[in-house]
């Protein structure tokens, strides 16, 4: 979620937050510090976002409709900030869905090619638009938030969530070889290799204590296991088992990611 500053600062902003919660849930925000402790500045965030997500359908339609036509006539005379035009094009794809106008409690993430993120459970979030891969830990379940036109668990959802304020840390990377990547996330469930191979390369993925998984996502070429070789290309996935080097090659090009267990578990 976006720090309890930002909030503060939206909610002197966006007056359709306002008319949504009440004034009463804005004030407890506006009143909060972080001297306060962490768990008081959660409980106010709690309060607050439960409030939002509480609210009746009509009275949502009837917000989003009104901030929809601000942000549209305020366009005309004034740059709009990157989060106003994220909600108008969250209201273009999902009419009157609270999660347009909740995206205003959450940090926007635009990543480059390369970056990547992680986040802990119980942690709301959104994929806007463009291509990634995302990999998950095992789950029981998937609370949704807004943004769907599927069942909405409000009270569990609100019950679960950390609220937990900042702005997510992003990486980059550390290189195992010329054309692989290795994104660690700070748990053991799983890391994610990403590597890019031009015309004429390999790279070798060396025998790992745990089992991995491969999708190819651009081009073709071949994956070599012990005497064996096969054609691979773009939409193919691959289980290795533990213990099993595998080296991938082409003649053109070739992109694929693997990811495996984390290896700080060996």
């Amino acid at each position: 979620m976006e720090c309890i500053t930002e909030l503060k600062n939206v909610l002197k902003d966006v007056p359709e937050i306002v008319e949504l919660v009440g004034n009463e849930y804005v004030n407890q925000v506006l009143d909060v510090s972080e001297q306060d402790g962490k768990e008081k500045v959660k409980s106010v965030l709690q309060s607050i976002f439960t409030q939002l997500m509480s609210a009746s359908k009509e009275l949502v339609s009837k917000v989003i409709t009104k901030l929809k036509n601000r942000l549209q006539m305020e366009s005309q005379v004034r740059q709009l900030m990157e989060k106003e035009q994220l909600v108008l094009r969250l209201e273009k794809q999902y009419p009157g869905d609270v999660g347009v106008i909740s995206a205003f409690f959450f940090n926007y993430v635009k990543l480059n090619p390369g970056e990547a993120l992680y986040l802990g459970a119980n942690e709301p979030h959104a994929y806007i638009y463009g291509e990634c891969i995302e990999c998950m830990a095992t789950s029981d379940n998937v609370v949704r938030a807004g943004l769907t036109p599927k069942h909405r668990d409000v009270q569990t959802l609100c019950s679960m969530l950390t609220y937990k304020q900042g702005f997510p840390e992003i990486l980059q990377g550390v290189p195992v070889n010329p054309y692989t990547r290795r994104y660690l996330p700070p748990f053991d469930e799983f890391e994610v290799d990403c590597c890019s191979l031009p015309k004429g390369a390999s790279a070798m993925f060396p025998e790992v204590e745990g089992p991995s998984i491969f999708v190819v996502t651009e081009g073709e070429g071949t994956a070599s296991v012990r005497a064996s070789e096969e054609q691979v290309r773009e939409g193919d996935v691959l289980f290795a088992p533990a213990s099993t080097e595998i080296i991938f090659g082409t003649s053109s090009q070739l992109k694929l990611y693997r990811a495996g267990v984390n290896s700080r578990l060996f």
